[in-house]
């Protein structure tokens, strides 16, 4: 049974951190089950108050920052609400719509759509498709490094015990 527990616990934290990536994964989400799979195949006796309530955190902040920093990137580059709306849509239909570029392709499409349908001009749609790729790009590297960070501390906690 400790290999099965490792096996699963160590798949999760994979499905986690490729979440980062690609969206339809559920990402920081199976990095915190993980967390319960050790508990229920070991013991929840090396997690602490401290330990629940940090990753508990760090999901929050990873949920938070994952609409904010994508809205972000629109915005600064001048983008209205509708780019945002159609840079989400675009991140989450573009894998399933163009699967080996559709991550790239679907937020730029959408809010580049969004745009246009606010009665921008294509000019500045495509200056704000690009910003929807920045907040695209930043936002992934906050989920990565965020999600590290949960994994190591994991490491950490039940290393001490």
């Amino acid at each position: 049974m400790t290999i099965l527990g490792w096996i699963l616990i160590i798949a999760l934290f994979a499905i986690g951190l490729a979440g980062a990536v690609y969206p339809i994964l559920p990402g920081a989400l199976a990095i915190y089950l993980a967390f319960f799979v050790y508990g229920w195949f070991f013991s929840f006796d090396s997690f602490g108050p401290f330990f629940w309530i940090a990753q508990t955190l760090i999901v929050v902040v990873l949920f938070i920052a994952d609409y904010v920093v994508g809205a972000w990137g629109v915005k600064k580059f001048g983008g209205s609400r509708a780019s945002v709306i159609g840079s989400t849509i675009g991140l989450i239909a573009g894998p399933f719509v163009i699967p080996a570029f559709g991550l790239l392709i679907g937020p730029f499409l959408g809010a580049f759509i969004g745009e246009l349908i606010a009665g921008e001009k294509a000019g500045k749609a495509v200056k704000v498709s690009f910003g929807a790729l920045l907040g695209l790009f930043s936002s992934t590297v906050v989920k990565i490094i965020l999600q590290i960070v949960m994994v190591v501390l994991f490491f950490i906690w039940i290393g001490r015990y």
